[in-house]
């Protein structure tokens, strides 16, 4: 697999997608219905993970087919039309009750209901091929299988789109469809809006890609292809995404870096694909220029790093291979949404979106996104910092709190997740801990009972442990931010506010020494060739660099975290800390000034390069 790649035409993305792929042939099963390439566990057992790998695989697969590729070289033209005789073998066997590779029946929420939405898109896109050409009891076998998901029961998320894109093909094929499923999903769907087109995704304390990859992106696609036959669901859906689009380019740097924030951060590249869906419907929500330039510099991005084991296959994990990230739902096939950014590739050549040069989006340097309760700020060396609160995900499905519950998430830093309860083992990095005194034993806030989000700071009021309550309040100020914390305990406890997470060694594994720290009773920096992450406490807090278990970081797997530490016996305390994180060059680093500060019982003042921002206490508590 290419580790550089330079993107610029439709088949340079082209070239990707086939590179990225290609090692993948010899992984599937004799019948071609199955693509196992990797053993690990999930949740759904290993036979449904072989039948979602062959199913990602067509969302790179499917807009290429539907593309112009009359262009492109006779080798390109070749390899694509085997992949879809491939691919097509395999649908064929998958769907055919009396085949050895039979996918089997459907439940009740089933995991391959999930797939069935690759299946209907690339069906759609290219029904001619993918089903008209077929046998009659072909086409039957494939109506059948698809159709059992409007007899069952199906997940109130996201998930009710894949049953609506089964129903949209059944439609364009001219085949019986489920109006009454098609209305109630539907409904759910528009009950999780909450306006200028932001959605949640079933848990309306949760919002994350989802809403970006899923929700947008499955409804781009139906308004695009039943844009004649429902002219008004498409007006309201590029209405609603152009909207949109304005709060999730803030996601984004121009170098294509993008925030890592909640679940399914395996799925990588996807990230993207709400740009290229916006684009394959018409939305003008951003130019071309815009987003062109964020998906293909994404993708770019990406390439850079060890994301691909030695056998050229996707891995689960997110900067490089790591379980410890995963979710209970990631299987070895899982990451293979990261091709829903390909969707780019069922636009042609002469589409604006290839013809417009890549552009750099105006990033306002601090800007408020009401809906997933952010401050974000960005810098001018694509340093882009979320400031997060009132985010809660009530399922377990693997680190959740660790994805959606920090103070702080930054695209060039990104976060840890814990191991254990230990501060090594916890790596708590951007996030207050709490341990009774002498145990050793952290958590970290899990819910909150009060947020509050404005345009120079968010609060949050939360309870990490029984008889602590704590009101934090943070504050950007460019590559600082401050960091206010109030503590009301019934019992002697230990306090961590970590800092960023930074790499310990350096890219050909040689560990950082000890000249690389700088450790003082009040503050702990450390300052590696790419960049610098340190803490200071304005209060009595003793400064610590912790040196969190390997594989905790999803960008680094080895990192050390800027710790400040407190011990507070019973009562009612509060303390400041000013946390660092830069990879800007060193000499613009060191000349940011410090903010300066002045705390009462009443009021917090911070001052900052001719910037003054006061905030009422007392209204807080």
């Amino acid at each position: 697999m290419k580790t550089e790649v330079l993107l610029k035409t439709r088949e340079d993305a082209v070239r990707l997608l086939l590179d990225i792929i290609r090692p993948l042939k010899k992984f599937y099963s004799q019948g071609k219905a199955y693509l196992e390439v990797n053993p690990s566990g999930v949740h759904y057992g290993r036979r449904i993970a072989g039948m979602e790998g062959f199913a990602r695989i067509l969302w790179g697969l499917g807009p290429l087919w539907a593309g112009e590729n009359q262009g492109l070289s006779q080798e390109l033209q070749q390899e694509i039309e085997e992949w879809q005789e491939h691919c097509i073998t395999g649908i064929k066997n998958g769907t055919n009750p009396q085949h050895p590779e039979y996918w089997g029946e459907i439940n009740d929420f089933d995991q391959r209901m999930v797939e069935m939405a690759a299946l209907a898109v690339t069906i759609s896109l290219s029904p001619q091929r993918m089903y008209y050409d077929w046998s009659e009891i072909e086409q039957q076998n494939l109506y059948h299988w698809l159709n059992r998901i409007n007899s069952k029961q199906v997940h109130g998320n996201n998930w009710r789109y894949f049953r609506i894109l089964v129903n949209m093909t059944f439609q364009l094929l001219d085949l019986p469809y489920s109006e009454a499923c098609l209305e109630d999903d539907f409904a759910l769907i528009n009950s999780c809006y909450t306006g200028e087109g932001w959605y949640f995704d079933g848990n309306p304390w949760q919002i994350d890609y989802y809403v970006a990859f899923a929700i947008h992106f499955y409804g781009l696609i139906y308004a695009k292809l039943k844009q004649e036959k429902e002219p008004d669901f498409y007006r309201s859906m590029l209405e609603k995404s152009n909207a949109f689009a304005k709060d999730f380019v803030y996601w984004f740097a121009n170098d294509g870096r993008e925030l890592p924030f909640g679940r399914s951060l395996t799925y990588r590249f996807a990230h993207n694909s709400f740009f290229g869906a916006l684009a394959f419907a018409g939305g003008t929500g951003l130019s071309y220029g815009v987003m062109k330039n964020l998906v293909l510099r994404n993708l770019e991005q990406w390439m850079k790093r060890p994301i691909f084991n030695q056998a050229g296959v996707l891995s689960i994990g997110y900067h490089y291979p790591n379980l410890f990230m995963s979710e209970v739902y990631n299987g070895g096939g899982s990451p293979y949404w990261a091709l829903k950014s390909f969707i780019i590739l069922a636009l042609p050549e002469s589409h604006p979106f290839w013809q417009a040069m890549p552009e750099d989006f105006a990033y306002q340097p601090l800007k408020k996104l009401s809906h997933p309760h952010m401050l974000i700020s960005h810098d001018s060396d694509n340093h882009l910092q979320a400031f997060v609160t009132g985010q809660h995900c009530r399922n377990d499905h693997g680190a959740c709190t660790a994805k959606y519950e920090k103070l702080v998430y930054s695209n060039q830093f990104g976060f840890s997740v814990s191991r254990g309860t230990s501060l090594l083992a916890g790596a708590f990095d951007s996030v207050l801990a709490v341990s009774p005194a002498g145990r050793n034993h952290f958590v970290a806030h899990q819910g909150e009972k009060e947020f509050k989000v404005t345009d120079d700071y968010v609060m949050t009021k939360y309870q990490p442990m029984s008889g602590v309550s704590v009101i934090t309040v943070v504050v950007p100020c460019g590559s600082w931010h401050i960091r206010w914390h109030q503590i009301v305990t019934d019992q002697a406890i230990e306090v961590a506010d970590g800092g960023y997470a930074i790499e310990a060694e350096d890219a050909i594994g040689q560990k950082y020494g000890a000249e690389c720290q700088t450790l003082m009773p009040n503050q702990a920096f450390v300052q590696v060739p790419g960049g610098i992450s340190g803490v200071i406490s304005f209060s009595e807090g003793r400064a610590e660099i912790v040196r969190a278990f390997p594989n905790t970081n999803l960008f680094y797997p080895l990192t050390v975290i800027p710790t400040i530490c407190y011990q507070l016996k019973a009562g009612q305390h509060s303390f400041v800390d000013a946390v660092f994180g830069d990879r800007g060059p060193l000499a613009e680093v060191r000349s940011q000034t410090l903010p300066q500060i002045a705390t009462s019982h009443q009021e917090m003042v911070i001052r900052q390069d001719g910037r003054e921002i006061c905030i009422d206490l007392s209204d807080l508590l």
